[in-house]
């Protein structure tokens, strides 16, 4: 084991690994982490923990995945290359080890434009990729990217994003091979919908052997009603929803679109877990915390390996 994260000994033991994903607040609000924190545990091997997803400001992944450790759980601190520059970023995986985090998941991060702040400037320094080398250069050679060499051992297990569902297809598993090949230790996948391009890219991974050098983490996210299907289909990029399954999201008797969402989801997990190379599940609930006990309860995920 390289990080000591709980995380990685699950991969390493074969069971098929739950991470679920907690919002910080928009502000400096402690027991609204907690509040969140209680849903999730024993329910998700890790926590991710975004970092001003979106472009909003809120409270520091750092800070919150500190927070979480003081909890007695693991998180996945997420971070974006949009806010840092090198100097920025080697400088909060020092922070972020000395803190007892031990799992990142490496992001470019969404454009200000998106955001509550959009005359910032982004800095962009590095990309996704070339920050996934920086935190394998620092772990694996123990030096900067600039060469010098590093104080103490820093121990994290490194994860990436990736979207199979962009555009041009072909170029998706080719990004995803760059990830790997720069350090990626896990890969959580953006929400999938649309079930066959899914599994076209996993043939394409599988082809290319990348589900045995990354552990591959499918990621849901539970719909809350037709008209959320409807308006993410037509509006937000990167996501395919196919129109059966809208149809079925609006089809839903008044009042439970939410409970319809959460079956879709459900049925979801269960073909992910019979997919070669998908080594588990990442399940985005924004603001939906409180469900994700039941979401893994009724897809067979419980309970989970100590």
């Amino acid at each position: 084991m390289k990080s000591g994260s709980n995380l990685e000994k699950v991969f390493e033991r074969g069971e098929f690994a739950v991470t679920a994903e907690l919002g910080p607040p928009k502000g400096n609000d402690v027991e609204a982490v907690i509040s969140k924190a209680k849903y999730l545990r024993g329910v998700a091997d890790a926590v991710n923990v975004t970092d001003n997803q979106t472009a909003i400001v809120r409270m520091s992944s750092i800070a919150t995945s500190k927070i979480l450790v003081d909890l007695g759980l693991e998180p996945v601190m997420q971070m974006t290359c949009r806010d840092r520059n090198r100097i920025g970023i080697e400088s909060d995986i020092f922070g972020a080890s000395a803190l007892g985090i031990k799992n990142c998941l490496c992001l470019s991060g969404d454009h200000q434009r998106f955001g509550n702040e959009i005359d910032s400037k982004n800095v962009y320094d590095l990309d996704s990729i070339q920050l996934l080398n920086v935190m394998k250069t620092i772990r694996d050679e123990g030096r900067l990217l600039g060469g010098e060499e590093v104080e103490g051992d820093v121990n994290m297990f490194i994860g990436a994003a990736a979207n199979p569902f962009g555009d041009p297809f072909e170029m998706r598993v080719v990004r995803l091979a760059k990830k790997v090949k720069a350090g990626a230790d896990f890969i959580q996948t953006q929400c999938i919908y649309d079930m066959d391009r899914f599994r076209e890219w996993m043939k394409m991974a599988r082809d290319r052997g990348l589900h045995e050098r990354t552990h591959i983490m499918g990621g849901v996210m539970p719909l809350k009603s037709g008209g959320m299907a409807r308006y993410m289909q037509k509006n937000v990029p990167g996501i395919t929803i196919p129109d059966d399954m809208v149809k079925r999201m609006l089809a839903a008797p008044k009042g439970k679109g939410a409970a319809e969402g959460i079956k879709i989801c459900i049925e979801t997990i269960e073909q992910l877990k019979e997919i070669e190379g998908v080594d588990g599940v990442h399940i985005m609930a924004l603001e939906w915390e409180h469900r994700v006990p039941e979401i893994c309860e009724e897809a067979g995920l419980l309970p989970r390996p100590n």
